[in-house]
């Protein structure tokens, strides 16, 4: 059986539904489809800090400079301590400082949240970014 449908009105600044609609046409979609694909990436992105215990896949993306004194050694021993939700680690040089670090992760939500927190309170670590996807 289908799924029914729901009409809805939204208002939004002109220039900005221009812009979408611009997008939309060079990707592909409709506007419906586009607002529903935005609608679940929004909602994937404020779940999965609600429950602590659903779990979840996704990366961890820093960036870092690894002339700070023991942080290499730190990033480690963090990465070692979540080794159970850890699948896979890519390190990027972006120049002679910065490194770039990607860790992709499966495991409860909390968990991947207690390792996102611990890399970014790092002294040296820039910028700290995640995308979760919950299956």
């Amino acid at each position: 059986m289908a799924e029914k449908v729901a009409r809805i009105s939204v208002s939004t600044p002109r220039k900005l539904l221009e812009e979408f609609d611009e997008v939309v046409q060079q990707i592909g979609y409709d506007r419906s489809k586009a607002i529903q694909q935005a609608m679940k990436i929004f909602l994937t992105e404020h779940k999965w800090t609600q429950s602590k215990t659903k779990t979840v896949a996704g990366v961890v993306i820093f960036i870092y400079n690894h002339e700070t004194t023991g942080l290499d050694e730190k990033l480690t021993d963090i990465q070692h301590h979540y080794a159970p939700i850890i699948n896979s680690t890519l390190h990027l040089h972006l120049g002679d400082e910065d490194c770039l670090q990607i860790v992709a992760v499966k495991g409860p939500s909390g968990r991947i949240q207690k390792l996102s927190q611990e890399i970014s309170t790092e002294r040296g670590v820039k910028q700290l970014k995640y995308a979760i996807v919950a299956p």
